[in-house]
């Protein structure tokens, strides 16, 4: 694996962004790294509310994360179809993994990717119900097989989360609806969860509580999540690939393969990706261009008919023209999403 990214794709303004948050990248643990992008921590403490807004990648996440004097808690975030839009005040800390798109299917396997699909679903309720297998039952078995004493005990992050790991596995597969009393157990294990990852007293603490929770799911790299996290890959970094035939004819298959496939391991469509990521070269280079970029030639560039196709686009995503963005970047007048 190459490391952690380091460009600001889908951010909307991501310098001022940066400039009033800390913000950082880390990998997670070599047995993790063909499933996950990187994890990403934020913090902030802020004198005034700031609106921050992200044009969603094509991934799932797992988020936990405190606003205030609130009590932590942690969600699976499917892919999100909307500008995502979140107001920060105060001080608060969220921590995430993002999955590669296609690798998440790996720690929930009992349910297709397109399931999360514009949903954030609490931890608990996400993995309570999954059912025999590393999402469920098996997670029964998570305390016991990290368990021990030093640096993974349970007196540190990793440890706790290993412990609320297993308890809220021992709620899954037990057949039956569940009552109330393990409903409310799954529910106090992630929220214990969350405060291992959030109360951590750095981030490689954070990072050792992370890692611990996703390995104990025991994700299976099947060819299926192989294909899809490889062809989602080549979408993104090939920018030669403006079409579904054009894929679809490259590897081989009918569109209708790769769009049964993507919605079983990626949860959007293949159209939907290649669209998403030419919207977010276009962001890109609206924030980095010392100038407006040339629109039209950056539209012929990503295999746009003409201008107006990527105005479209991107206003659809960004929630303004790419103009209008551009001139804010440059110091114009304001003209963020509506």
């Amino acid at each position: 694996m190459a490391g952690t990214r380091r460009d600001t794709r889908g951010i909307v303004e991501a310098r001022e962004l940066l400039a009033r948050v800390r913000f950082r990248r880390r990998e997670p643990a070599e047995g993790l790294r063909p499933f996950l992008e990187h994890y990403w921590l934020i913090d902030w403490d802020l004198a005034e509310p700031y609106a921050t807004h992200v044009v969603p990648h094509p991934s799932v996440n797992l988020v936990f994360q405190r606003y205030g004097g609130e009590a932590a808690w942690g969600e699976v975030a499917g892919v999100g179809l909307e500008l995502f839009t979140q107001k920060l005040e105060g001080r608060g800390r969220v921590c995430g993994a993002q999955f590669r798109p296609g690798g998440f299917r790996p720690f929930a396997p009992a349910r297709p990717a397109g399931y999360w699909t514009g949903r954030r679903v609490p931890l608990a309720e996400a993995y309570a119900d999954l059912g025999p297998g590393p999402g469920g039952a098996a997670l029964g078995g998570a305390a016991t097989a990290y368990g021990g004493s030093g640096p993974g005990s349970a007196g540190g992050a990793g440890g706790r989360a290993r412990a609320a790991l297993g308890a809220v596995g021992g709620t899954a597969g037990r057949g039956g609806t569940g009552s109330g009393g393990q409903e409310g157990r799954a529910r106090r294990c992630a929220s214990d969860l969350a405060e291992a990852v959030l109360a951590a007293g750095d981030d490689d603490g954070a990072v050792a509580a992370l890692d611990a929770f996703l390995l104990a799911l025991a994700p299976r790299l099947t060819p299926g999540a192989a294909r899809a996290m490889a062809l989602v890959e080549r979408v993104r970094t090939d920018r030669t690939i403006r079409r579904v035939s054009q894929l679809a004819e490259l590897e081989g298959v009918s569109a209708r393969s790769l769009q049964r496939l993507f919605a079983a391991h990626v949860g959007v469509s293949p159209k939907w990706v290649v669209l998403r990521y030419r919207v977010h070269e276009a962001l890109e280079r609206a924030e980095s261009a010392g100038r407006a970029p040339d629109w039209a030639l950056l539209a012929a560039e990503l295999g746009y008919s003409d201008q107006a196709h990527l105005s479209r686009d991107f206003t659809a995503a960004v929630g303004v023209p790419p103009g209008a963005y551009a001139r804010r970047g440059r110091g114009g007048p304001a003209a963020g999403p509506r």
